[in-house]
């Protein structure tokens, strides 16, 4: 999920020349002592001074990157993580949250514990490698080899001046939790409540803010506070769309602007309470705004899927039934209206029935998701284009570029005429799948959000779909004669039909962008799908204007041949392959096969003798891949990489990676494109152009 956010903000990056770039964050180690004791642990500091209107991230950045450190030490010394002080809610200028961090001055304090064995009089250099992303209109990854000295005295080191003084202030303000204060916590479906209490302290906190150290509290969703007559407080906290649904406690930071302690200081509580249930929180005290309650949030998710079966009926191909249906229940029973109503019931316990079964797929489906991994279909990118083709279908039917479900619908009739409250129940059973086919892609886009749902709440949902599906049948079998005054069938129908296929719509574009980062590194992959959609839509086409059923019997033929073509061409050049079975068959072919860079594969092949191309590279830079388009389109370009046994390099900058980043710097960039091209016995390469053509490219392979 982080990996999502960074590409996210790294979309913003320019690809403007590094050389023009300042250093918006400058980085240095700084000690708070001048010295060190062995065996004795010592607090060292990652300085960072932001430029004006500059900022980096926290350990839980939002939209952001974490700043990070490796350390390179020597024997025996150990470094503790980064003990993180108390974040700043970070905002556009519009207002706008953006994520949780830093600005200004900033000290990242950590603990080093050296060995017992250290000398007096010696001196250790300590190295660190630290990476941060740095933003302000936009993002730029930023990265430092650091080094700092310090000898080893048997006596108490002094204080490092007015650094060391800031640096050990930062470590006494850290977040904690002392005796004066006590939390709890608890959960009730999306929503957190933190409880608050003080205990023998006369201090009233301020403008309180909780930071979450993981997803599980969305950062940029509203907190409320509730300040209680005990002078306790109790925060309503909204769980994330990335929170897990199986976290069992709640750790963070909850920051106050007048500090927790009578003094002003401690800034923030150091929050890890397990999560208990509401009764238990609330009978430490808090009022009834402790929680959400459950039953006006389950009400509410009951009341959409209810009205989510109702629309249903709104289909074109569903609503001129709803008489139908009716009257064949009274045809059945004569005028005794509890035989009626007893089919109106046979006909609702039909549709339950099969919302039940489709429920029970779910969960089968949930089961082999619980040991592969939640989410774990759309982790094949097949599955993926194929739910694409299916969405993509569905919406030009319901566009009215073609229509489904007449044969269908006659065989619903079919059933609904057949004696006898079995056949009103058959009838209910297949109403979903055979009676109703207009609904079929509504319902396929009620399975993925049902996953996401306890099974009991999902059982409840699929009950309350199916019970708004079926409301009209059984109200029309109460109350036969409200048939008179159901408005008429006519163009609004189709209008909203239309209207609701552009849900469908986005849920393509969706899971075409699922299938953008799963092909990544696939030249041609994604250009095939989306070409592979363009066929699967002409066959749509093709099949609305000739193999519907008006018009020649040899007509609808050709058309549905031609259709059933067009769809299978389309799937199969859409289809992707696998990372493996797209590289053989770009070696099968003239196409460059390019490799993962690193410095140890160029080293191995100026040592083999071969000339070397680098393709600096990201997902989010357009100039790099129009570079790639426009070079590696080129025949003869391809012609020349073959001829010459070309080792085609790509370091991918698309997420983090400190090794790319220090690459670029070490050749004064930091940003992308960028391209070297290391000519075979040649120890420095070629520095290309940023813009480039397969003119230059060519040029430079034949100094």
């Amino acid at each position: 999920m982080k990996s999502f956010r960074f590409l996210a903000l790294l979309l913003t990056l320019v690809t403007a020349n590094a050389a023009s770039l300042s250093a918006q964050v400058k980085a240095s180690l700084v000690a708070a002592d001048q010295s060190i004791q062995a065996g004795k642990p010592f607090t060292v500091a990652l300085r960072l001074q932001h430029d004006p209107h500059w900022h980096t991230y926290w350990i839980n950045p939002g939209t952001g990157l974490a700043t990070e450190i490796a350390w390179t030490l020597p024997e025996g010394f150990k470094a503790g993580d980064i003990q993180w002080p108390v974040p700043k809610v970070l905002r556009d200028p519009t207002g706008t949250v953006i994520g949780n961090g830093y600005e200004n001055d900033l000290l990242l304090p950590v603990t080093i514990t050296p060995p017992d064995d250290l000398k007096s009089g010696t001196v250790f250099t300590l190295k660190a490698r630290a990476d941060w992303l740095m933003c302000e209109d936009v993002c730029i990854p930023g990265g430092e080899e650091l080094e700092l000295t310090l000898p080893v005295y048997a006596e108490e080191p002094a204080v490092n001046g007015e650094l060391g003084q800031r640096i050990n202030a930062v470590v006494a303000e850290l977040p904690d939790m002392p005796d004066e204060w006590t939390a709890t916590a608890s959960r009730a479906d999306k929503t957190i409540t933190l409880y608050v209490q003080p205990h023998q302290i006369d201090h009233t906190p301020g403008n309180l803010h909780f930071f979450a150290d993981d997803d599980l509290v969305g950062y940029d969703l509203p907190q409320t506070v509730t300040a209680n007559a005990d002078d306790s407080f109790t925060l309503t906290l909204q769980v994330s769309a990335y929170g897990p649904e199986d976290a069992t406690r709640l750790v963070g930071l909850l920051k106050s602007d007048n500090g927790w302690m009578p003094d002003g200081s401690l800034p923030a509580l150091r929050i890890d309470v397990p999560f208990t249930a509401p009764t238990e929180v609330a009978a430490a005290g808090t009022t009834t705004t402790d929680a959400a309650p459950p039953a006006t949030l389950g009400l509410g998710t009951l009341a959409l899927a209810l009205l989510g079966g109702l629309i249903l009926n709104l289909m074109p191909c569903v609503f001129p039934v709803l008489g139908i249906k009716i009257l064949g229940f009274v045809n059945q029973s004569g005028s005794d209206k509890r035989k009626i109503v007893l089919h109106g019931v046979m006909f609702t316990l039909g549709v339950l029935v099969s919302f039940w079964a489709l429920a029970g797929v779910l969960l089968a489906l949930r089961a082999g998701g619980a040991q592969l991994g939640w989410g774990f279909q759309l982790q094949s990118p097949g599955f993926v284009f194929g739910m694409a083709v299916f969405f993509l279908i569905f919406g030009l039917n319901l566009s009215g570029l073609f229509e489904v479900g007449l044969s269908a619908t006659g065989a619903g009739a079919t059933l609904q005429t057949r004696d006898g409250y079995t056949g009103s129940f058959f009838t209910g059973l297949l109403a979903t799948l055979v009676a109703t086919p207009c609904s079929a892609p509504f319902l396929a886009t009620a399975l993925p959000a049902a996953l996401a749902l306890p099974t009991a709440s999902a059982l409840v949902v699929f009950t309350f779909i199916a019970l708004g599906l079926s409301a009209p049948y059984l109200l029309l079998s109460l109350f036969p004669q409200a048939i008179k005054v159901l408005p008429r069938p006519g163009a609004w129908m189709e209008t909203f039909k239309q209207f609701m296929a552009f849900p469908l719509y986005a849920t393509t574009g969706w899971l075409l962008w699922v299938l953008a980062a799963q092909t990544a590194g696939q030249e041609t992959a994604l250009r095939n799908i989306l070409f592979g959609l363009v066929l699967v839509a002409m066959a749509a086409w093709i099949y609305g204007r000739m193999g519907q059923a008006h018009g020649k019997p040899g007509k609808q033929r050709a058309g549905v041949l031609l259709a059933l073509i067009l769809a299978a061409g389309g799937t199969w050049f859409g289809w992707p392959k696998s990372a493996e079975a797209a590289q053989a068959a770009a070696a099968a072919s003239n196409a460059v096969v390019w490799e993962k860079w690193s410095p140890e594969a160029v080293a191995k092949a100026q040592a083999e003798g071969r000339t070397i191309y680098v393709d600096f590279t990201a997902r989010w830079c357009f100039t790099c891949q129009t570079n790639k388009a426009a070079v590696f389109a080129s025949d003869e370009v391809l012609n020349e990489f073959a001829e010459r046994n070309i080792l085609a390099l790509k370091a991918d900058w698309t997420s983090k990676d400190p090794q790319i980043t220090a690459e670029l710097a070490k050749w004064n960039r930091s940003a992308v494109p960028f391209n070297l091209l290391y000519r075979a016995g040649e120890p420095t390469p070629i520095i290309l152009p940023e813009i480039l053509t397969p003119g230059i490219v060519l040029d430079a392979l034949r100094q």
